[in-house]
C-alpha cells in the first residue's frame, strides 16, 4: 500500500523589505542611516515607496506605433538645427538649437545663466518666426521684466511666466505653442502624484523625463537651467545628465566680465567648443575674437611678462602670463598665483632652479597670474610661465612679439603638446612673430608653415631662454 505525499505548501510570500534613497544624490544605501555616505548630506535619507522588480514577468509584444524603416529612407531635416541669434552660443551647440532637443545648462548663482538665456528667448523670438516662453520659478515676472527693460528684450513674440507646477508650464505650452521654452529653473519645478520636495532626486528625475517627453512630442526645443554643487558639477541625480541631449556648464569669476559656456555633453554636434561671452552694464555680448581681453600693450618691453596659447576646448586663446618676483625673505616665501595651477608654478620655480643660471628663487617670493580673468591650467603653458618667472627675475624684458607654447618636464626638457598647428595659426592671426615650440612641432615636422611668424623648436629651458634673449635683441 502506498502512501499519498502530503501536498506541498507554498512558502508565505515575505513582505518586501523597505528600499531608502538619498534626496540629494539619488544613492540607495541598504538601511536607513542618518549622513548619506555617498554625498555626506544629513538627513536626506528618505524611505522609497517603489516597490520591488518582480523577476521573470513576461512582456508581451505590440504593435508599435510606427514601424521600423531603412536608415536611408528617413529624412534628417526635422532635426537640422536653427540659429538662436547668439553667435557664439552657437558655436557651442554645433549651429544652434535643434527642435525637440534638450538642453542642460548649469552653472553657479549669480553667473549669468538668466540674462544669457532672456537674450536667447528674445533673439529666437525675433528671427525664428515662433514665440519664444520663459518659464521662471525662482523669479516673479515683474523681477524678470526689470532685467528685459534693462538688456532691451521686449519682443512682442516673447512670453513669460512664473511657476512651479509642471503642469501649469503645460498649460502655457498649450496656450502659447512657443518653438523654445526656457525653464529657469528645473530644481523648482514639481511634478503633481510624485514624491518628495522640488530639487529633490525624485521630483527633478520625473520633471525632466516628463519634459524631454513633451520635446519630443511637440519638437520644441526646451532649456533647462540646473544648479551646481559645492564641487561645481550639476546638482542632482546623475541620470538628469543622460536624459537630456546637451549638457553646457556656464563659468565665470564674479570678479572679471569674462564669461565661457563650455560644452560637456552634445549628441548634435562636438562636445569640446567653448563659447566667450562678456558682461556689461545692459546684458550679456557674444565675444568672437576674445584674445584682445587676454593681453595687455606696453608702450615698451615689460620683465616678467610673456604669452602663450591656450586651448579652451577646440578654440585657441593667446594669452598673457605675468609674473613678480619679490624681495629675499627668511623662511617660507610666498608662491602666489592666479588663473593658474600652483603645483605646475612650484614645478616650473624648481626647474628653473636647478637648471639655469644666476637665477635665485628658493629663498624669494614668486606671483603669478594671468590677464583678463582666464584659467589656464594646461601644461603647454609651462614654457610661458618658465620664460616669465626668468624675465623678472633676471629683468630681462621678452620681446611681445614672441610666443612660448610648450611642457616643462623634471629635467627641463621640452615635451610636446597638442595642437601646435592651430595655436601658431591664431598667434600669427594677431600678428606675433617668433614661437618657441617643443622639438617635433615645427613646420618640417607639421608640413604647416603660418605666414609671418618664425617657427624655433627648442629642446630645454636652458635654450628657450638664450632664444628668447635673441628674440628681444632683434
Amino acid at each position: 500500500m502506498t502512501s499519498r505525499s502530503a501536498p506541498r505548501t507554498r512558502p508565505a510570500a515575505r513582505e518586501p523589505r523597505p528600499a531608502f534613497e538619498c534626496d540629494a544624490c539619488g544613492h540607495q544605501p541598504p538601511k536607513w542611516v542618518g549622513r548619506c555616505p555617498e554625498c555626506g548630506e544629513w538627513g536626506s535619507v528618505i524611505e522609497s515607496t517603489t516597490g520591488p522588480v518582480v523577476a521573470g514577468r513576461v512582456v508581451s509584444s505590440r504593435a508599435p506605433a510606427e514601424p521600423a524603416r531603412p536608415i536611408a529612407q528617413i529624412s534628417a531635416a526635422p532635426a537640422k538645427a536653427r540659429p538662436t541669434g547668439v553667435s557664439e552660443l552657437d558655436r557651442v551647440l554645433g549651429g544652434g538649437l535643434v527642435p525637440g532637443a534638450v538642453v542642460l545648462l548649469a552653472g553657479e548663482p549669480g553667473v549669468g545663466k538668466s540674462t544669457l538665456l532672456l537674450d536667447v528667448a528674445q533673439q529666437w523670438a525675433a528671427n525664428a518666426g515662433s514665440p519664444s516662453l520663459v518659464v521662471s520659478g525662482e523669479e516673479s515676472v515683474s523681477q524678470v521684466r526689470l532685467r528685459a527693460e534693462r538688456m532691451d528684450t521686449l519682443h512682442e513674440q516673447l512670453y513669460l511666466a512664473a511657476e512651479s507646477d509642471l503642469g501649469a508650464v503645460l498649460g502655457h505650452l498649450d496656450a502659447v505653442k512657443p518653438g523654445l521654452l526656457v525653464l529657469d529653473s528645473v530644481q523648482t519645478i514639481s511634478m503633481p502624484g510624485t514624491e518628495g520636495v522640488p530639487g529633490g532626486v525624485t521630483q527633478v528625475r520625473a520633471v525632466t523625463a516628463a519634459l524631454v517627453g513633451v520635446a519630443k512630442e511637440r519638437g520644441i526645443a526646451i532649456v533647462l537651467v540646473g544648479h551646481v554643487t559645492k564641487e561645481g558639477t550639476v546638482a542632482g541625480p546623475r541620470v538628469l545628465e543622460h536624459l537630456v541631449d546637451v549638457v553646457l556648464h556656464f563659468e565665470g569669476d564674479k570678479h572679471s566680465s569674462l564669461r565661457l559656456v563650455r560644452g560637456v555633453k552634445n549628441r548634435f554636434g562636438t562636445a569640446d567648443e567653448v563659447g566667450c561671452f562678456e558682461m556689461h552694464e545692459r546684458g550679456i555680448a557674444s565675444l568672437p575674437d576674445p584674445s584682445g581681453l587676454f593681453l595687455t600693450r606696453y608702450a615698451e618691453p615689460v620683465p616678467g611678462t610673456c604669452v602663450t596659447v591656450a586651448m579652451e576646448g577646440r578654440r585657441a586663446l593667446v594669452t598673457e602670463v605675468q609674473a613678480l618676483i619679490g624681495a629675499t625673505v627668511a623662511g617660507s616665501p610666498r608662491r602666489t598665483v592666479s588663473g593658474l595651477d600652483s603645483a605646475r608654478l612650484a614645478m616650473v620655480l624648481a626647474v628653473l632652479q636647478r637648471r639655469t643660471e644666476r637665477l635665485t628663487l628658493h629663498d624669494r617670493e614668486v606671483f603669478a597670474a594671468t590677464v583678463g580673468g582666464i584659467r589656464v591650467v594646461e601644461p603647454a603653458a609651462d614654457l610661458a610661465v618658465a620664460l616669465a618667472v626668468a624675465s623678472g627675475g633676471l629683468n630681462l624684458a621678452i620681446a611681445p612679439h614672441l610666443i612660448a607654447i610648450g611642457e616643462v618636464g623634471l629635467t627641463g626638457e621640452i615635451r610636446r603638446v597638442g595642437a601646435v598647428p592651430r595655436r601658431i595659426a591664431e598667434a600669427a592671426r594677431l600678428g606675433f612673430k617668433f614661437a618657441l615650440v617643443p622639438p617635433g612641432c615645427g613646420p618640417e615636422t607639421t608640413g604647416v608653415t603660418p605666414d609671418g611668424v618664425r617657427v624655433v623648436e627648442v629642446a630645454d629651458v636652458r635654450a628657450a631662454l638664450q632664444w628668447a634673449a635673441r628674440a628681444s635683441a632683434e
